[in-house]
């Protein structure tokens, strides 16, 4: 029989931080990943650290642990992590009023800075100057979203967790109490399992009987290999149609769409954005879209041209670059941007996942949950909600 402290499902950003910080408290972690190459949601992500973002007390809060945490984390994790102060762009559209679109970030924590087209190409000279008549300016952190998962499973490893590559079957459980998790190999025990495997949050629940807010979309991008080509700044669009998106499908009139699983698109939004990586590659999209089928096929020829034709409009010199197209499931929340804390239905059961924002939420939330865990106790953890 194999026992540890804490098991931690799902080898993303949130469950290989997590776990880390559980190791810090000298707990015996197991943080198990399904997949032997990391193919997740935080790979095939831009890595952007939205520290301006925060909208409350709480979250402007958590912004700035979270930045903090990244300027210093490549030295307590004794690893590159790829860490860089960058500009956020948001472009504004030639039908889009600069002025209206200023309004619409305004709530956040940090004031954006509204350009001008002239001052966007000092910036940024691969914009196309046609196609915008500004864009508000955000500051911004940036990293490798491999290497910050790497990072941190390294420095797990070396507090004396383990990481194992096998697949979930089912929670082990005792009456109310989950005691341990089945896999395709082996049972393992534990006092505490925490669920952090994004998308796929929602099934593990389902299979308990429980129906917390946490739902995915089906996010679509390219991947290029290193280019000559050099973007100075992290470019995105100035809308918010993904967010609302996402709050229309959580919404209670339509909420009954994830109580079945079916190839049907829901809804769609193209952002057409780009970031370029220290080694010179590129991520370019995203297509994201509500199918409540997490194992929907996607068309990939037409989710690639949809991709590049965006960008055409937007950087030009980008849209031909060679490059693969992934398709990849993203966690969302209702209400929050993440659903964290222990699950009242079952002893020994808690959740950490459902993340908007996570290079920015994830690192100060898994330092104070683990506090929580280990001390029972911390401001941050018992102001949010109750599971």
């Amino acid at each position: 029989m194999i026992n540890y402290d804490v098991i931690v499902i799902g080898g993303g950003l949130t469950g290989s931080a997590l776990s880390y910080e559980l190791s810090q408290k000298k707990l015996k972690v197991l943080l198990i990943e399904k997949d032997s190459v990391l193919n997740n949601a935080t790979i095939y992500s831009y890595g952007g650290i939205s520290y301006w973002g925060g909208t409350s007390n709480l979250t402007n809060q958590l912004c700035q642990e979270g930045i903090n945490i990244h300027r210093n984390l490549e030295e307590e994790l004794s690893a590159n992590t790829e860490f860089r102060e960058i500009d956020l762009l948001f472009t504004i559209d030639i039908d889009q009023n600069p002025q209206e679109t200023l309004e619409d970030y305004k709530h956040f924590f940090i004031q954006p800075q509204l350009l001008d087209i002239d001052e966007s190409l000092a910036l940024e000279p691969l914009l196309n100057k046609n196609n915008i008549t500004g864009c508000l300016r955000f500051p911004q952190g940036h990293v490798n979203p491999q290497k910050t998962i790497l990072a941190y499973q390294k420095a797990l490893k070396n507090n004396g967790g383990n990481v194992v590559q096998e697949t979930v079957i089912s929670l082990i459980q005792k009456e109310d109490k989950i005691i341990g998790i089945k896999t395709n190999n082996k049972n393992y025990f534990t006092n505490e399992v925490i669920i952090c495997a994004g998308a796929f949050s929602r099934q593990i629940l389902q299979d308990l009987g429980l129906n917390l807010p946490i739902y995915f979309t089906h996010a679509q991008l390219i991947k290029t290999p290193p280019s000559d080509i050099k973007l100075r700044t992290l470019v995105m669009p100035a809308t918010t149609k993904r967010f609302e998106m996402e709050k229309q499908a959580t919404s209670l009139e339509i909420e009954s769409i994830w109580q079945t699983s079916n190839n049907l698109i829901q809804n769609d939004v193209l952002e057409a954005g780009a970031i370029q990586f220290l080694d010179g590659s590129f991520c370019l999209g995203q297509i994201s879209q509500i199918i409540t089928n997490i194992d929907a096929l996607v068309p990939k020829n037409t989710s690639a041209r949809r991709i590049r034709e965006a960008i055409a409009k937007t950087l030009p010199s980008l849209a031909n670059i060679e490059g693969t197209w992934h398709n990849c499931q993203i966690a969302f929340s209702q209400g929050m941007p993440f659903q964290v804390g222990k699950i009242k239905k079952f002893e020994g059961l808690s959740i950490f996942s459902g993340f908007t924002s996570p290079f920015v939420f994830v690192p100060p939330l898994a330092k104070h949950f683990a506090h929580y865990l280990t001390e029972n106790s911390d401001p941050i953890i018992e102001s949010l909600p109750s599971l």
